[in-house]
């Protein structure tokens, strides 16, 4: 459904693309990899989304590389690193505002560790006012504990029982943050899932009625916020 594109604003970067059939502008949603890189599982959600409705871009961060294994990726969770690509989810979502197919705003989602930068892209743009983060990786090396920028805009964060619920204290100190800054932010738990829950290509893992349950919430925030 949809194709790679390359593009530059403030930056450059490129990644995968897909828009709603229909020809009506639409708001627009990033798509942030997990540990793994612009695999097919990405891919799917990007296409989804279009099938939504939204206008849905995926960076890729590791230009075409997937990572062979979790320690590679899982480097970039410092706070160097971390602001660095939240500076290219700026740069995603300047070039969507741009584009003639988005009218709207900008709303984000992400697994694992993308659901960590997923949380923190607001902090880095003004156009990203709404967040899905997918059981993040809580917290980050240098994770500050107060956020910026986030008045007016919403989070939710779906947990796995296997992470250690909402009542995990990375997941709160992230609550807080947002919500001391002007934010609001919801927290859903998923009884008895796995790490993942939402990955169909992890069949160990995924668990067919919470990612169901989860992607109808996100698509509820989206809705609410974007249009």
């Amino acid at each position: 459904m949809g194709e790679m594109v390359r593009y530059r604003s403030q930056g450059a970067g490129e990644g995968y693309l897909a828009i709603p059939s229909g020809g009506a502008a639409s708001p627009a949603v990033i798509v942030i990899q997990d540990w793994w890189g612009l695999v097919p599982h990405v891919r799917a959600v990007v296409d989804r989304f279009a099938e939504a409705g939204f206008v849905a871009l995926a960076p890729d961060f590791r230009h075409g590389e997937p990572a062979s294994k979790p320690s590679e990726p899982r480097q970039m969770l410092n706070s160097v690193q971390m602001d660095e690509a939240a500076a290219d989810i700026a740069t995603a979502a300047d070039y969507l505002a741009g584009r003639t197919e988005v009218a709207g705003k900008v709303g984000c989602a992400g697994f694992c560790a993308g659901a960590s930068l997923a949380l923190w892209a607001p902090t880095r743009s003004e156009r990203i006012v709404a967040t899905a983060a997918f059981y993040p990786r809580l917290p980050w090396e240098g994770m500050r504990n107060e956020w910026t920028d986030y008045a007016g805009k919403a989070a939710i964060i779906h947990c796995s029982e296997a992470d250690g619920t909402s009542a995990d204290e990375g997941v709160q100190t992230a609550r807080r943050a947002v919500e001391t800054a002007g934010g609001t932010c919801q927290t859903y738990d998923y009884p008895g899932t796995a790490h993942a829950f939402f990955n169909e290509d992890r069949p160990e893992n995924y668990d067919q009625r919470a990612a169901a349950t989860a992607w109808a919430r996100t698509l509820e925030l989206f809705r609410a916020k974007l249009g």
